[in-house]
């Protein structure tokens, strides 16, 4: 839109803020607090997807599978120990919340996003949660500045290339 890289590094940053994206390793570990042992995640699950609540930290508008940066952040936790944490509560709940989930809409893989293991990966190295979304932006701002220059340098509005075929907007 032509603004400066900092009014654009800001309002990128305010969107990251979100309990949707940014902000949503917070509530795994929320999750996590809530199941508390191993041997409860099967009950647990079960009763959010019964009330229709959301198993946060799976799922992405993109993956169909498992969130390839979910992988390398859970290859880093693989070299901590394992009973730093609660990586062993977050495994189990990530297994029974796969098992149950693909169960209930087998033909929508829902498998364990970056927001799921970045909580897990920053909790076992006592990084104190209300850090957690500044550190999941730190590593995403020379993108988006890569994304400005690209921009202006091609001196017009990048748009998605994906067309929408949905319902009609009010």
């Amino acid at each position: 839109t032509g603004s400066d890289d900092v009014s654009v590094v800001v309002a990128a940053v305010s969107a990251k803020k979100s309990p949707l994206h940014g902000g949503a390793p917070r509530p795994v570990l929320d999750m996590l607090d809530a199941v508390g042992q191993p041997e409860h995640a099967e009950a647990w699950i079960a009763a959010e997807l019964a009330a229709g609540r959301r198993i946060m930290g799976l799922g992405h508008r993109v993956y169909r599978a498992r969130d390839p940066r979910a992988a390398v952040l859970e290859a880093a936790a693989a070299q901590l120990d394992p009973d730093l944490g609660r990586l062993r509560l977050a495994a189990a709940v990530e297994h029974e919340a796969v098992r149950q989930l693909t169960l209930r809409h087998p033909d929508r893989p829902l498998r364990a996003n970056v927001e799921f293991a970045t909580a897990v990966l920053l909790e076992a190295l006592s990084w104190p949660r209300p850090a957690f979304t500044a550190a999941f932006t730190a590593g995403r701002v020379v993108g988006w500045l890569a994304h400005v220059r690209e921009q202006r340098a091609l001196g017009r509005l990048i748009r998605p290339r994906a067309r929408y075929v949905g319902p009609g907007v009010v």
